[in-house]
């Protein structure tokens, strides 16, 4: 066998099917697209939505209705009374222990978890959380862990003596088992760059906690200081002194019966006294005054004799 003798197994290709080659080839005249209409003449294609003209499917069905909550926890729920039939029969109730002590006198409750549900066949899968519903009747005490209650299933579960477990996801990190939680020290680093922009981040650091301890410092002296200023009165404080301060008043000459009194005169007294001293001084000026003009006069009288 040679090159030009290979070809493929018989039936695993075909010719292609040439159409408008006359009668005899089998494809001649309308060469299989029938007799007129749309499809016989070229470019009319159909696009494959195309309802014959009627309103098409796209177009009919609704749209922008409702809203959907794209933060929506789907659950797996089951209710109390499920749960209940399932401990009725002792389906979450397993196996003695093998060498295991002689048994409480008090049994502890019976624990419920989604994968024990999962086995009884109460929930389909363990991808979702677990949500526990209050419709039913329960008699059992349960110790149900799950990762939603509502306040029916809980009120249900402690009044029939059991207790509950929420399964909670951590919003804060939890230091790692064998650690004390000390932070790692960091790596040094192994090119020059690297040790520079680490120096650089050390730098940063020390500088912002400076700035936070001036910040505090002077905050803390402001603080101090406004604490030890007095208190500034009010208008309405310094207007209720003023009119609380008493006015002077004249002195009044009170008898001993209480009564007001005649009025003291030694002030009007004085005042006269004053006024006599002061006519008496006036009059010994005059009278100096006249004597000595008068002196004076008989003196230049004589000089002139």
């Amino acid at each position: 066998m040679k090159l030009h003798d290979l070809k493929p197994a018989p039936g695993s290709h075909t010719a292609r099917t040439r159409v408008g080659r006359g009668i005899a080839a089998g494809k001649g005249k309308t060469a299989g697209r029938g007799t007129k209409g749309q499809k016989a003449r070229a470019g009319g294609s159909i696009p494959p939505w195309f309802e014959g003209g009627q309103t098409p499917l796209h177009m009919r069905i609704p749209k922008l209705r409702g809203f959907k909550n794209r933060f929506k926890v789907d659950y797996e729920v089951v209710n109390i009374g499920a749960i209940a039939a399932a401990a009725e029969r002792g389906a979450f109730e397993g196996g003695e222990i093998a060498d295991a002590p002689s048994k409480p006198k008090k049994a502890a409750p019976v624990t419920v978890n989604q994968e024990l549900l999962r086995a009884v066949g109460l929930v389909r899968t363990l991808k979702k959380p677990l949500k526990i519903l209050g419709d039913g009747e329960l008699a059992t005490a349960l110790f149900v862990v799950a990762d939603a209650f509502t306040k029916t299933a809980v009120a249900k579960i402690e009044g029939a003596g059991g207790t509950i477990s929420i399964l909670e996801v951590p919003t804060e990190e939890l230091v790692a088992l064998g650690t004390d939680g000390s932070p790692r020290e960091a790596r040094e680093p192994r090119t020059a760059a690297g040790r520079l922009a680490a120096g650089k981040r050390v730098d940063a650091r020390a500088a912002r906690a400076t700035d936070a301890a001036e910040k505090a410092s002077e905050a803390e002296a402001a603080s101090t200081a406004k604490a030890a200023k007095p208190p500034k009165a009010s208008k309405s404080q310094a207007t209720a002194e003023v009119a609380d301060t008493p006015a002077a008043e004249a002195p009044v000459d009170a008898t001993d019966d209480g009564s007001a009194g005649d009025v003291d005169t030694t002030p009007a007294a004085d005042s006269s006294t004053a006024d006599s001293s002061a006519a008496d001084a006036s009059g010994d000026t005059d009278a100096s005054a006249d004597t000595d003009a008068s002196a004076d006069t008989d003196s230049a009288n004589d000089e002139n004799a």
